[in-house]
């Protein structure tokens, strides 16, 4: 039997649209839906589906969030790239993977067609679920920022050339919730030098913050994602503020969620970040909704409660796409 030969168009990967692309076009809306942290993959391709019908423009992965195991996010990704049709949005974290790992990562998501990317740092180890586990941290994100640009540019970490260029659209955090504002502006500007096309916030929960984060950020050409994560409970509520880094609650929040339990708890917790929502389109185009404890359904309502103001009406004069 002959052997078939492929032309360069059937080999080629197709290119579908990014959150860039979607931005110079209306408000874009990503969640977050972490992969499980056991071997059954039904509930989460359930939820995939109902987020993006709900009008999600990307589900983004995290890398072992909090340093708890999950499953491999690239895995996971094209999964749902290839097997459902949805754009991924893939975390890569500084702490897991040494510089060795982290080229050969990058190299399988441009294999598979998976470009969009979010370069954190990861928390530590030694927090997490797995006794005995060590960080690497090779390099920071600022570095991991540039070295992913760098393989756009068709050269490897290494400086060898890899005969075809990428195409990573690179995501960088910001986290407002600091003792000192101006140092994380002082980051935030560190990683947009670095190559950054966007960025992506911890949740914000009061409206103050988000008014704060819009002030100080619009003289950066650059798209910002504004985070946004309801409540599920007060003991959810006092978690976050108390033991997780980087997440703040106003009292405000607090006192709400206080005056409730079980469902109707996780109602004013979807109100409120419902309001929440409605001021941060006052300034964004980018909204970046995080699933608490993967509950799919909350954030598919939050999806929806976002497309029904249409495309952009809400939002003031910043324009859909800076750069």
């Amino acid at each position: 039997m002959a052997a078939r030969h492929f032309t360069e168009t059937e080999i080629k990967t197709p290119r579908t649209n990014t959150i860039l692309d979607k931005l110079a076009e209306r408000p874009v809306v990503i969640v977050e839906f972490d992969p499980p942290k056991d071997l059954d993959l039904e509930d989460y391709l359930k939820g995939a589906l109902n987020l993006w019908a709900a009008g999600a423009d990307a589900i983004t992965m995290a890398d072992n969030s909090l340093a708890q195991i999950r499953m491999s996010n690239l895995a996971l990704g094209a999964i749902v790239k290839h097997r459902l049709g949805i754009d991924p949005l893939i975390h890569i974290t500084c702490r897991d993977r040494n510089l060795l790992g982290q080229q050969s990562h990058l190299m399988g998501l441009h294999a598979l067609g998976i470009n969009q990317v979010l370069v954190i740092t990861g928390d530590p180890a030694r927090f997490g679920d797995l006794p005995g586990s060590s960080s690497v941290f090779d390099v920071s994100s600022f570095d991991l920022i540039r070295m992913v640009k760098q393989l756009n540019n068709g050269i490897s970490f290494s400086g060898k050339p890899m005969k075809q260029k990428a195409k990573f659209v690179v995501g960088a955090a910001f986290n407002p919730h600091v003792n000192k504002f101006e140092n994380a502006l002082d980051r935030l500007e560190k990683k947009i030098a670095a190559g950054a096309d966007f960025i992506m916030t911890q949740p914000v929960y009061d409206a103050e913050m988000i008014e704060r984060i819009y002030e100080k950020t619009k003289v950066y050409d650059i798209p910002i994602f504004l985070g946004i994560m309801p409540l599920t409970s007060s003991r959810n509520a006092e978690f976050l503020h108390n033991e997780v880094p980087g997440i703040r609650l106003s009292e405000e929040a607090l006192e709400r969620m206080r005056k409730y339990t079980g469902e109707e708890a996780r109602r004013e917790g979807l109100e409120m970040a419902k309001e929440l929502t409605e001021v941060a389109l006052r300034y964004f185009r980018g909204i970046y909704v995080i699933t608490p404890f993967n509950y799919y359904e909350i954030s598919a309502e939050l999806v929806r409660y976002v497309r029904s103001f249409g495309d952009g009406q809400f939002v003031a004069d910043r324009p859909l796409l800076q750069n």
